[in-house]
């Protein structure tokens, strides 16, 4: 498929790795930014803003096509109206199999591992 953006979110829900969009990047050769919390886009490119640690925040402009994988709050929900859940409801599902993908077996086995998960050390309390 042709695409100028694609969208991901920022983590996943099991693992909370925050991996996937920018693996995915990677993998299809597309620029990204991750954590990404405004878009413009302007024609072959788009001004994002960027969380940083600390409550900081960067603004870059990046070319498209792109990927980005977006934070929580970027957008006001649209909520669906109870007419508009039973019509979902009604609509077919169409399920498609893994091995109806056509994807080689390596592209299927895992791209990380997690070698050891442990909490930090106990030091003494923060000094702001």
């Amino acid at each position: 498929m042709e695409y100028d953006l694609i969208l991901s979110g920022v983590q996943s829900d099991d693992r909370n790795d925050g991996m996937v969009g920018v693996m995915l990047a990677e993998h299809l050769g597309l620029t990204h930014a991750a954590v990404v919390t405004g878009i413009e886009p302007q024609g072959d490119k788009a001004t994002v803003r960027v969380e940083l640690d600390g409550g900081m925040e960067a603004v870059s402009r990046i070319g498209l096509p792109a990927l980005l994988t977006v934070q929580t709050g970027i957008n006001e929900p649209r909520y669906v109206s109870i007419m508009g859940i039973r019509k979902a409801a009604r609509k077919e599902l169409k399920v498609i199999g893994l091995d109806n993908l056509g994807l080689p077996e390596v592209d299927l086995s895992p791209r990380t591992l997690v070698e050891e998960i442990y909490f930090p050390p106990e030091t003494e309390g923060a000094e702001i």
